[in-house]
């Protein structure tokens, strides 16, 4: 089955003369793609999924694929992020108590999709391409959780030299993660924020 036409890359067809024209995906490919991603990440897991069946599945070339991302680490990653149920940017509820709540609150639904987190965890700590993909992907979180925490410092809320500082999103993760695992049950809203008052505030407010 043919490719749709803004994917198709066929150079022989064109000629040795012609230069390949780059085609650019819309918004709209682009989130089919991911879903398709997603939805093969629960079936098979991450290390059975191949970009020949995400070409398959979505009628896209491969080439296109690899164009766009690269390869599969890339891909997956890209996917995960654009289909989470959050965002961190332009998060600013006024005080630093406020954007902890909510921060803690956003984590903790995005972990609610287990089928996706059991695919792809265990598949980090093997695969250091999807490792760095990751990484690349999880520092626009990091800048975000930065300028949340120097909003703290102008308004007097936090300690700027507290020595937590560097470990507020493992604090931020820890608050959804260990819930699970030691006491197998998830992170209520009333869980989140006696998390925050009880760990995160104080340790941020230390000199």
């Amino acid at each position: 089955m043919d490719a749709p036409q803004d994917e198709k890359t066929g150079a022989a067809e064109r000629g040795p003369c012609v230069r390949p024209r780059r085609s650019r995906l819309s918004a709209e490919r682009e989130a089919e793609i991911y879903g398709a991603v997603l939805a093969l990440l629960c079936e098979v897991g991450y290390e059975a999924l191949t970009m020949d069946a995400v070409a398959a599945r979505t009628r896209a070339s491969k080439a296109t694929l690899y164009r766009k991302w690269q390869g599969k680490p890339r891909l997956v990653a890209a996917a995960i992020r654009h289909n989470r149920p959050f965002d961190f940017e332009g998060l600013d509820t006024g005080s630093l108590a406020g954007d902890l709540y909510e921060l803690t609150t956003r984590i903790g639904q995005a972990k609610k999709d287990t089928d996706l987190v059991r695919a792809v965890v265990p598949a980090v700590s093997k695969d250091t391409g999807l490792a760095e993909a990751f990484r690349d992907l999880m520092q626009q979180d990091r800048s975000a959780i930065d300028a949340l925490f120097e909003r703290a410092v102008r308004r007097g809320e936090a300690a700027a030299d507290c020595p937590a500082r560097p470990y507020l999103p493992h604090l931020l993760l820890g608050s959804v993660i260990a819930r699970s695992l030691i006491d197998l049950t998830e992170p209520d809203a009333a869980f989140l924020k006696q998390y925050v008052d009880a760990v995160i505030l104080p340790a941020l407010r230390q000199r």
